[in-house]
C-alpha cells in the first residue's frame, strides 16, 4: 500500500498563495487516483480536488474552482496543490489521498473512496 507524506503547509494572509506537496512511497503510486481533502475544526473530512493516475483529468469541489490547482508527477511519486487567492475559509488540515477508483468519482464518493491517507498539513489563513 502506498504510505503518503504532506508538506509545505504554514501561515498566509488571505489574497495570497501557498502551495502544498505529498510525496508517496511505493512503486504503484502512478496507479491511483490522488486527491486532496481538507478538515476544519469540527467540521468533516470535505474533498477539494482529485486527479487522475495519469494526471491527464482533474476535478474540484465548487468553493475552490479557478482558485486551486492539483497536479501530479509520477516520476516523482509526488501530488500538488497550488492554492491561490486564499480566504480565511480555506483554514484547514489539508489531507493527501490516495484512491484506487476513477478520479471521477471522488468527489462523490468522498472519504470511502480513500484508501491511503497522509498524516496532514496545516493551513491557515490570516483576515
Amino acid at each position: 500500500q502506498v504510505q503518503l507524506a504532506e508538506s509545505g503547509g504554514g501561515l498566509v494572509q488571505a489574497g495570497g498563495s501557498l502551495s502544498i506537496s505529498c510525496a508517496a512511497s511505493g512503486r504503484t503510486f502512478r496507479t491511483y487516483a490522488m486527491a486532496w481533502f481538507r478538515q476544519a475544526p469540527g467540521l468533516e473530512r470535505e474533498f477539494v480536488a482529485a486527479v487522475s493516475d495519469s494526471g491527464g483529468s482533474t476535478y474540484y469541489t465548487d468553493s475552490v474552482k479557478g482558485r486551486f490547482t492539483i497536479s501530479r508527477d509520477n516520476a516523482k511519486n509526488t501530488v500538488y496543490l497550488q492554492m491561490n487567492s486564499l480566504k480565511p475559509e480555506d483554514t484547514a488540515v489539508y489531507y493527501c489521498a490516495a484512491a484506487f477508483t476513477p478520479a471521477s468519482t471522488i468527489g462523490t464518493r468522498t472519504t470511502k473512496a480513500v484508501d491511503a491517507w497522509g498524516q496532514g498539513t496545516l493551513v491557515t489563513v490570516s483576515s
